[in-house]
């Protein structure tokens, strides 16, 4: 149940306000001034705390700015008689949730204690997505190639440098990407991310830099493209060797002005990007055979990261399938299976031409065909090769 707690020196308006609540089912904690309020906070976990403004040896804004440290998360919702618009204010500036004049009308309450209630359970889950992203994009390893990796990431990932990476289908290209803008001075803004080969040729124009209703047949409303979406922000382009040569000369154009043009418009839309791309091709290769530009490649790798394909780093192998046994068993609400050295190692001498990805889906496999513990027999059976 969520648990709201009162600090008010008024022992009537604090039982009138436990009433309304615990009415409503809420759980309901009192403290009786500034001081024994915040040592509440720091001893047990609210959603909503209800704190009078006017009270002895603590006024209520300085128990909120106390609070922004004991216990962030929970929002706070000011209640005063002696309130007006610049203490309102004041209270909002220095993190209230908002502001209540006593005596508070019954409605009025109610409807504010959901709404910061909607607010704090909001932030619970951005902060539970956000640590499943940081999870989910954590690289692996303790291997030398995968070192040499990350130190690359540490010192490209605070500049605006354009990065290019590169390395073979499923060894982990997506990961560097994340990481390179989780470290960067653009971590506030978003990442926006393009499969350039999932898109046909015929959209990757309008996926990229939007188009204004009308400009084609299927174009029923203004569309806003990538570029836009990622202002302030990164623009992660995977697969870029398979982009249209038409798109392409679009792209440079963007990297060159730092504006863009949507399909169908006319005018220049300034954005802010960082651009980093990726390719499981052979660029060069590509260059040679006029399916893409170099003034392009060179615009794109200012730097260049190699990813190193899970074959050439089989000291990872370990770690890898032991947090797989982890991450497959969370999201099966099961418990982690174990696997021994033998099925280790067994693993260890596969050809993986699949990489990173193909490996999750055999421990996946494994996971489900085998016992408790995985076994080299389960492995050799179960592996697929």
């Amino acid at each position: 149940m969520p648990r709201i707690l009162i600090i008010d020196d008024e022992k009537a308006i604090r039982n009138t306000l436990k009433e309304i609540l615990e009415y409503e089912s809420y759980t309901v904690d009192q403290a009786e001034d500034g001081p024994s309020g915040l040592d509440m906070l720091i001893k047990n976990k609210y959603d909503v705390v209800l704190c009078d403004i006017k009270m002895p040896k603590m006024d209520g804004i300085e128990v909120l700015e106390r609070a922004q440290i004991a216990s962030p998360d929970a929002a706070f919702i000011m209640v005063s008689a002696h309130g007006n618009i610049d203490t309102a204010v004041d209270a909002t500036k220095k993190g209230a949730f908002d502001f209540i004049q006593k005596p508070p009308d019954l409605n009025r309450l109610l409807v504010t204690v959901r709404n910061a209630l909607d607010r704090t359970k909001l932030v619970t889950e951005t902060k539970t997505l956000k640590k499943k992203i940081a999870k989910s994009s954590e690289m692996i390893g303790s291997s030398a190639e995968l070192e040499a990796v990350r130190k690359q990431i540490a010192k490209v990932a605070p500049t605006d440098a354009r990065v290019l990476i590169t390395g073979p289908n499923g060894a982990g290209k997506e990961m560097v990407a994340r990481n390179l803008h989780e470290l960067s001075n653009r971590a506030n803004g978003p990442l926006i991310e393009v499969n350039c080969a999932a898109i046909p040729s015929e959209l990757i124009e309008s996926e990229l830099f939007g188009h204004e209703k009308g400009s084609f047949t299927s174009a029923v409303k203004q569309r806003i493209g990538k570029f836009e979406q990622a202002d302030g922000g990164t623009l992660f382009l995977d697969e870029i060797g398979d982009m249209s040569l038409s798109a392409q000369a679009k792209v440079l154009r963007a990297l060159q002005e730092n504006k863009i043009t949507r399909v169908g418009g006319e005018k220049e839309i300034s954005v802010n990007v960082r651009v980093i791309a990726a390719t499981n091709k052979d660029l060069q290769q590509e260059i040679a055979d006029r399916n893409f530009r170099e003034d392009l490649y060179h615009r794109l790798s200012v730097i260049l990261i190699k990813v190193p394909a899970l074959n050439d780093r089989r000291d990872d192998i370990t770690d890898l399938v032991q947090r797989f046994l982890q991450d497959i068993a969370r999201d099966y609400g099961d418990k982690p299976k174990k696997i021994d050295q033998a099925a280790l190692d067994y693993l260890k001498g596969l050809d993986w031409r699949g990489n990173i990805r193909e490996l999750r889906n055999v421990v996946e496999r494994l996971i489900i065909m085998s016992d408790d513990t995985i076994t080299e027999a389960d492995a050799r059976a179960f592996a697929g090769k």
